[in-house]
């Protein structure tokens, strides 16, 4: 049987501190391969401008209420040092982070989907970078795509079980919304 190749384009663009972001970016992925051509980029490779796709994803770790900030990029890289935490830090952890990303892109994608990573807690204890995610691309003229995805994580920073068939599972909800055409 001939399968037609994706007609779509996304472009995954993700911050992470210790892996479980990139991990829920990946799987993102994965779900949505069956839909769309996806490249998946960390933050400090994404362009200086939106690419031009059909939808444009971005996922971040919240930090401290919303998206991190260098201070807090700092801190994670000193519990990354603390040998009692059993952390590693992913590369270029501490360089630009998505907030900075998207203050500096002059233009915004035709729509876009937000998750983030947060501690296994109400989002009114947490915050949501994805909220803040939304708030920015909204306030450049993006229009969101779907709801907002929060994955969680323990207190050492590890994705709970279930987390990453629950983003391949999104990643699929994003592909069965790039195939309806009033949506496209």
């Amino acid at each position: 049987m001939n399968q037609t190749p994706p007609v779509a384009r996304a472009t995954i663009i993700y911050e992470s501190m210790f892996g479980s972001t990139r991990a829920v970016a990946e799987a993102i992925a994965d779900g949505l391969r069956s839909a769309a051509t996806v490249t998946v980029l960390p933050v400090k490779d994404a362009p200086e401008a939106f690419p031009d796709v059909d939808l444009v994803v971005v996922g971040a770790p919240t930090h401290a209420h919303g998206l991190s900030r260098p201070a807090s990029r700092t801190e994670a890289g000193a519990w990354a040092d603390d040998p009692d935490r059993h952390l590693t830090l992913e590369p270029d952890a501490e360089g630009i982070g998505v907030r900075e990303w998207l203050d500096s892109c002059g233009n915004a994608p035709a729509r876009f989907a937000a998750f983030d990573t947060r501690a296994d807690m109400t989002e009114l204890f947490t915050g949501s970078a994805a909220h803040s995610i939304e708030k920015r691309l909204q306030k450049l003229g993006s229009r969101r795509f779907v709801q907002k995805q929060s994955f969680l994580v323990d207190k050492n920073s590890v994705l709970e079980p279930g987390q990453l068939e629950l983003a391949r599972d999104w990643g699929r909800t994003l592909a069965t919304e790039l195939q309806t055409p009033a949506l496209r």
